[in-house]
């Protein structure tokens, strides 16, 4: 039966059959790895990493689509929740299937960045993942200091993460199709994060990027002050985009300090 695509779960499906080889290629899942795809909707890359992996564990939260895809694939070969991938526990799966999980998907773009945080808070559960986002989406987060597209996903990410622009998808591989482009990505998780995060670092970067175009001074303001800025030898005039990853947690260790100092009575 063919399905209408909702609105609500932000569904456009991939049905270019050239497009989901070359997904699949780039992906190379080999026997024994724990595919887990994330809104498989019709199945189009689904059949294909079955058959190369073997088993595919998928995530879908659409229950008419579940439903078809349990008619079509034997429980044997894919384990399906029906569910929100935004509520998955990625390390529960990681640790039940007793290795590292390979990410696969088309992510709807309306909650692909924050599925992008969720599935970083479970980056140990997570070798790669492979996933198409709108063009804009991979901009952001493959940009570097200084870059237009340069923010707040993309110094969250890079500690974690290894980025590979892999190629474009335009929006006739869709249906219906997006008003925009897409990308295909490779995320692959580092053996060890760049530096050792500061727990303080998510909160300094969200300040920081809250508001475009201000000043470091004006953004962490409620944070720190201009002298303890000045103190991690950057400068408070300077812009967040300007600042590489490992001075954002410069100011998250120096943020740590000072709310120590705080609740010490110190300042």
């Amino acid at each position: 039966m063919k399905h209408a695509p909702r609105r609500r779960f932000s569904q456009n499906f991939l049905v270019d059959s050239n497009y989901a080889g070359r997904i699949v290629q780039a992906i190379d899942p080999q026997p024994g790895d724990t595919v887990v795809e994330i809104g498989p909707g019709q199945g189009a890359l689904t059949g294909r990493l079955v058959e190369r992996a073997g088993r595919v564990v998928a995530i879908e939260i659409d229950r008419d689509l579940a439903r078809d895809l349990r008619a079509r694939f034997s429980a044997d070969r894919l384990t399906l929740h029906e569910g929100d991938a935004l509520e998955f526990d990625f390390s529960a799966l990681a640790r039940e299937r007793g290795g590292r999980l390979r990410i696969v998907g088309n992510l709807p773009y309306n909650i692909s960045t924050p599925l992008l945080f969720h599935l970083l808070r479970h980056a140990a559960a997570i070798a790669d993942l492979t996933v198409t986002l709108q063009r804009e989406v991979v901009a952001r987060i493959a940009a570097a200091p200084g870059d237009r597209d340069y923010g707040r996903l993309s110094v969250m990410l890079a500690p974690h993460l290894q980025v590979e622009r892999l190629f474009d998808v335009g929006p006739g591989a869709f249906q219906p199709p997006p008003q925009v482009w897409s990308a295909v990505v490779r995320l692959t998780v580092r053996p060890q994060p760049l530096f050792p995060v500061s727990p303080y670092y998510a909160e300094v970067v969200a300040a920081a990027f809250a508001q475009r175009r201000k000043t470091l001074r004006n953004a962490l303001s409620q944070i720190l002050t201009a002298g303890e800025i000045s103190a991690c030898a950057i400068d408070p005039k300077a812009r967040p985009e300007t600042l590489a990853p490992e001075a954002f947690n410069t100011l998250a260790e120096a943020a740590g300090r000072a709310a120590l100092d705080r609740a010490r009575g110190g300042r």
